[in-house]
């Protein structure tokens, strides 16, 4: 089975990390997942990238960025820009969706992730945007979202 991760760039890494692990860690266990999509962008999906990373060391499993444009990288702190580089390292594919960038074309990162997935987790704290349209378009398509 395949998952996509979708959350805040805002995510609250000292008091969610934890939650996070037993997300992914369930899926895997629970669900049978062996692949997972990542949007690559800061804050929740770096720490999820991280996670899947983590966990690859015990599990058989495949972490897949989803980069929707080229040059995402350069759009972080050079903080966010290290992690990204280090978990494109540990991917066992990258995909590429668009060679620049336009408006919507994180909008068809995220549908990309959801139609290639059976479930997704996320980090929604109800705020308005892309975690919000992804996880809206995940019910549509009837996946399994986890709410963490």
């Amino acid at each position: 089975m395949n998952c996509a991760f979708t959350g805040h760039r805002n995510f609250d890494y000292y008091n969610e990390i934890r939650s996070l692990e037993r997300a992914v860690e369930s899926a895997i266990i629970y669900d049978d997942v062996d692949t997972f999509y990542n949007g690559m962008a800061r804050g929740f999906d770096l720490a999820a990238a991280q996670t899947v990373i983590q966990l690859k060391r015990r599990y058989k499993i495949k972490l897949i960025a989803c980069v929707p444009f080229y040059g995402q990288k350069e759009t972080l702190n050079a903080f966010d820009r290290k992690i990204y580089e280090e978990v494109l390292e540990h991917c066992n594919e990258i995909i590429v969706l668009s060679q620049d960038y336009y408006p919507g074309c994180m909008y068809k990162r995220n549908r990309y992730m959801v139609n290639n997935c059976d479930m997704v987790i996320a980090y929604y704290r109800g705020k308005r945007g892309g975690t919000q349209y992804t996880v809206k378009y995940a019910e549509e398509q009837q996946k399994k979202i986890v709410y963490i």
